[in-house]
């Protein structure tokens, strides 16, 4: 080929590619917020509804010691005088569609007739999705059991073409996700969240803000109390955020004002930061009890919605392949590292230890993300060890 010819495809191949870059939208923001600010921002009209989960722990103090006044006074006006009650704690972790696996387990736990109410749930990824199901109890469970065994890809996500890899900020759109979410979080939900509200009971999930790169825990029951309009798009765009896997989702754009100036953080996955979590471990459980003389017996329940054990498969040597198996071993050593860090805690502020995580045992094969059958063989083996009394472990595994 000669050099006229040459020129010719290479001014031809420049002149797409100015097409192609003039007829794509890159995403765009509003300003992050000034490092030297980052911890006095706030979501418009709902102040102190979060905490950075290594940060102050003055708002998440006064947060909680009003959680347990209005506890409190809720006893008062019930009638209960009696010695204060076992607290039950639930933690939910991430894990994508192995959410199959706690939500079957909350439904036989249910079936076996022994599930408690939970003062506090905690949810992160998956488990955000489940968690405001799991804090209202029960009659929900009909709700995460469709979910679970139901859904199928395309209810999840639209995949985008390859150069959303180049000019877009995800490999897939999860809109209908977020249609899920519009008719499942409704305002009939989230009166019955703030009503938990003001009988002292929390409901926490948690994001990771990507400038900053810190865990934020949103305190979501305060989010539905507050009575104001942007509430429940909040609450659904904070669950949107702690299950948007980075790169394959979108992160969520969350508006936030530093005085008059306004700002945008951008929010992912919760469990790029942590996989499970109860609450701030700065924050020492006993030591406000001994304050308030609120000694009663606590008990922590962690369902870690993954396997423990490694798995074994051979690895392609490919850039993608060599990638996701190494970003896999990561997470996964972080969520054991989590559940160290959680009995650690529960050691320290004396709370009863309680995991369950998926068996080495399941073998059904997983060929895609939100594999529908996939789901209801690990829903049915979450509900049927329940149901049966769930044999939790008491310590972290190998420990």
């Amino acid at each position: 080929m000669n050099d006229q010819k040459i020129s010719t495809l290479l001014v031809l191949l420049a002149l797409n590619l100015a097409t192609l870059l003039q007829g794509c939208a890159l995403p765009t923001r509003l300003p992050a917020v000034p490092q030297d600010v980052a911890d006095q921002a706030e979501v418009p009209g709902m102040p102190g509804v979060r905490y950075v989960a290594v940060g102050d722990m003055t708002q998440f103090m006064l947060d909680w010691e009003q959680a347990f006044e209005a506890e409190m006074i809720f006893r008062a006006k019930t009638g209960q005088q009696d010695s204060l009650p076992t607290v039950n704690f639930l933690a939910l972790s991430g894990g994508g569609d192995d959410g199959a696996f706690g939500a079957g387990l909350l439904n036989g736990w249910t079936d076996a007739g022994n599930r408690p109410e939970f003062r506090l749930v905690t949810g992160v990824s998956t488990g955000a999705l489940i968690a405001p199901f799991a804090f209202l109890g029960s009659k929900y469970d009909a709700q995460l059991k469709k979910f679970f065994t139901s859904t199928s890809p395309n209810d999840i996500l639209e995949k985008r073409n390859l150069m959303a890899v180049v000019f877009d900020d995800a490999l897939a759109d999860n809109k209908p996700l977020w249609y899920l979410l519009e008719k499942e979080i409704n305002a009939n939900m989230l009166r019955e969240i703030a009503q938990e509200h003001e009988k002292g009971r929390r409901l926490f999930i948690s994001t990771t803000n990507l400038d900053t790169r810190l865990s934020v825990i949103w305190n979501m029951t305060k989010i539905a109390a507050s009575g104001h309009p942007q509430s429940l798009e909040l609450f659904r765009k904070i669950m949107m955020a702690s299950a948007a896997i980075p790169a394959a989702f979108p992160p969520v754009m969350i508006d936030v004002v530093v005085g008059d100036k306004q700002f945008q953080e951008m929010h992912v996955d919760g469990g790029a930061s942590r996989a499970v979590f109860i609450y701030p471990v700065k924050f020492k459980l006993n030591e406000f009890a001994a304050k308030a003389n609120a000694h009663r017996e606590r008990k922590m329940y962690i369902i870690r919605n993954s396997r423990l054990d490694p798995g074994w498969a051979e690895v392609d040597r490919r850039t993608y392949s060599i990638a996701e198996k190494a970003i896999a071993s990561l997470i996964r050593t972080q969520g054991i590292g989590d559940l160290f860090r959680l009995y650690a805690t529960s050691q320290r502020d004396g709370v009863d230890y309680n995991l369950a995580y998926i068996p080495s045992t399941f073998k059904t094969l997983h060929i895609e993300e939100f594999d529908t059958n996939y789901m209801r063989e690990l829903f049915k083996l979450g509900y049927e060890a329940a149901a049966a009394g769930y044999p939790w472990e008491k310590v972290p595994p190998g420990f």
